[in-house]
């Protein structure tokens, strides 16, 4: 036992900060303070501000159900498509954020999409009809108004989601299922998610606190109670919570805030530039350290890159400080600026790293769009089309590049032509009858007499796809 004592004496003479340490690493709790720590104090302070949507939609089904049943439908070669139907009000039940005092809510825009009444009930069980001001698919986001009557709300103001670090604490706050409110808490377990494939705009702050069906809309929030993301999506094989969430970061949905009050007008910057995504091998060409970043494979003429000096071949590694691990985190980057001033890019050439200042610019409508709806006797009645521009390229998240013309297919209504012939939105149409295609009025000049038969090129993505159909 006096050995013992001697060698832990001598231990600790030596070694003191190392021991006082792990000591202090496994004490109990000191206090009744220590013990009562809680998130409660900014739970009061940010779920009030948290409400649920109600969306609701007047959905036609069959009046027998016996028109649904797959026995049934097995001699019929698929759903039925005949057969009386009737209309039912269907509602669904999302979760939304206040983000200004007079009313303003932010969601999610599936939340709302294809709604005709939205409800809005706050914690306080106040209810308010609201009206969508900005639905935006590309980033499933919706802002949404309430007439509060003169009213002051409570709202949450916005954290800048890019001083968030992984391990950082958040509370998940919304409806889940439906069952009421409820407040969940984790950590972000992960920072700009690019393949989530939720929206068109792929950067997601992945978090642990539990986000289950309802969550959608809801707040992510920091523990001094700011806004960092909105809850949008999980990764489930069972339709629960499996500690895989993701959520819009805070400095996108401020921009589209932003842009309902501007009237509803969103334009985001573009860059001018078509990229890939630079992997281990092509890194390993290229005589970079490491994989990531975009490889710049076509360039617009005059457009912000090319009048930056930027070139093919130029591989973009970080945006205003912002390391940018493959396209869709440029793509980001560039969408959460505003219009006016420049951006810093870095990028590597010849193995040497540069910097590019880029002007921050919305991509220009050239030629003018002349959206035209397409009728009468040929394959593309049905369709609406428009020239294609950098603009239009940028709405329909397609690439144009080197100048290409070409009309692009905006719409397609179901049951026409041109639906039976599986054109689709964002296909361009390049060739009808070996003629080139370069405006809308190329097409419609080509439309007026009837064929005995069409035969047409389409661009959709990197593929050209040639047909011919009967008149």
């Amino acid at each position: 036992m006096l050995v013992t004592a001697i060698v832990l004496s001598v231990t600790l003479a030596l070694f003191p900060w190392s021991w006082s340490k792990a000591h202090a690493e496994t004490q109990v709790p000191q206090s009744r303070e220590q013990i009562q720590l809680s998130y409660a104090p900014v739970v009061k302070r940010v779920a009030p501000a948290v409400v649920n949507v109600y969306a609701r939609r007047v959905v036609k089904e069959r009046a027998s159900p016996l028109f649904n049943d797959p026995f049934f439908q097995r001699f019929f070669g698929g759903p039925f498509q005949g057969g009386p139907s009737r209309e039912r009000v269907a509602q669904s039940l999302g979760s939304g954020v206040i983000v200004s005092e007079d009313g303003l809510i932010v969601t999610n825009n599936h939340v709302i999409d294809g709604a005709q009444q939205l409800t809005i009930a706050l914690t306080d069980r106040r209810e308010f009809d609201a009206k969508v001001v900005l639905a935006d698919k590309r980033t499933d986001l919706a802002v949404l108004k309430i007439d509060t009557q003169g009213k002051d709300l409570p709202y949450l103001k916005f954290r800048d989601s890019d001083t968030l670090e992984v391990g950082d604490l958040v509370l998940a706050v919304g409806n889940p299922f439906g069952v009421g409110q409820t407040v969940t808490t984790g950590i972000v377990s992960a920072l700009a998610r690019t393949h989530v494939g939720v929206s068109d705009y792929q950067f997601f702050i992945q978090t642990d606190a539990a986000i289950n069906p309802g969550n959608s809309g809801g707040a992510l929030v920091t523990m001094d109670g700011k806004l960092a993301g909105i809850n949008t999506a999980i990764f489930s094989q069972s339709g629960g919570s499996v500690g895989i969430g993701f959520a819009i970061p805070g400095n996108m949905v401020r921009l589209i805030v932003d842009g309902a009050r501007d009237g509803g007008h969103i334009e985001r910057p573009w860059l001018g530039a078509q990229l890939q995504e630079v992997d281990k091998e092509m890194a390993g060409s290229l005589g970079i350290d490491r994989p990531g970043g975009g490889i710049i494979r076509d360039i617009y003429p005059d457009g912000p890159a090319a009048q930056a000096g930027l070139k093919v071949g130029d591989v973009i590694r970080a945006v205003d400080g912002h390391d940018v691990i493959d396209p869709a985190a440029v793509r980001y980057r560039f969408a959460t600026k505003g219009l006016g001033g420049k951006a810093d890019v870095s990028y590597m050439r010849d193995g040497e790293l540069r910097t590019a200042r880029v002007t921050l610019a919305a991509p220009p409508e050239d030629p003018p769009a002349h959206e035209t709806d397409i009728d009468g006797r040929n394959p593309f009645s049905g369709m609406r089309v428009a020239n294609l521009s950098p603009a239009i390229a940028d709405r329909l998240g397609l690439s144009v590049m080197g100048g290409q013309g070409g009309v692009v297919v905006l719409d397609v209504e179901q049951g026409s032509p041109a639906s039976r012939i599986k054109f689709q939105r964002g296909d361009v149409i390049l060739e009808v009858n070996r003629r080139k295609i370069g405006q809308v009025k190329d097409l419609t000049g080509l439309l007026g007499t009837s064929r005995a038969q069409w035969d047409f090129s389409v661009r959709r993505g990197d593929r050209v796809f040639n047909a011919m159909v009967s008149g």
